[in-house]
């Protein structure tokens, strides 16, 4: 799936940005670096190393991560029209499980990090809605661009899209779940959703809740 791998790779992009130098930055840069850099204490902490401590490691990271990421707002982007529809209690069903899918997906990349170097390339901030670029030397030496979009609510900074390459995981998952509603109904969609995030997953502890 495109965008189960655009949304892992994004992820890794986000962690690999605390690591990297770079020009003086805004408020935007700033924010995304200070999170990124508690990341990377906790994936480089020595405490956190082992099988045992994995379940540990990936609540840190999940909490540190889930106060940059604007969760109803990606929520909203991707279901486009469909959201207006839905009561509030279904709003919050649907950010839970699309919350869940992400995190499965980044969470099961997340050992892949390996010290990607980053550089910040600059932000572009126009009234609430700011823009940060950055760019990653990969393992082969091409470099892979990556886009942030933020919205700043009560002060603070808030990440509604992660774009790789040009290709965009709102537009991706959109399209995806659009073509689900379409062919069949949301209430599939949301079954499919819970089918996916309830699926059993190599090396981890599914008794649990």
């Amino acid at each position: 799936m495109k965008s189960a791998y655009l949304s892992g790779i994004a992820i890794l992009f986000f962690i690999a940005a605390g690591i990297s130098s770079a020009s003086p930055a805004g408020e935007l840069t700033e924010q995304v670096r200070q999170t990124t850099d508690k990341i990377i204490s906790v994936l480089n902490d020595p405490c956190m190393k082992g099988p045992d401590k994995k379940e540990e490691k990936i609540n840190l990271i999940r909490k540190l991560v889930y106060t940059l990421f604007d969760r109803e707002g990606v929520s909203r982007r991707v279901l486009a029209r469909q959201w207006r529809k839905l009561n509030d209690q279904e709003k919050k069903d649907f950010i839970f499980l699309f919350s869940k899918l992400l995190e499965q997906t980044y969470m099961d990349r997340i050992d892949n990090y390996s010290g990607q170097q980053v550089a910040y390339i600059g932000e572009k901030i126009d009234g609430k809605y700011g823009i940060l670029k950055i760019k990653i030397l990969s393992k082969n030496d091409k470099d892979i661009i990556v886009f942030y979009k933020a919205i700043k609510k009560n002060s603070k900074w808030l990440i509604y899209d992660v774009s790789v390459e040009g290709v965009s995981l709102v537009n991706n998952y959109r399209t995806q779940f659009q073509s689900i509603i379409m062919q069949s109904s949301y209430d599939n969609l949301i079954e499919t959703l819970k089918a996916k995030v309830n699926k059993p997953h190599p090396g981890k502890d599914n008794t649990k809740g």
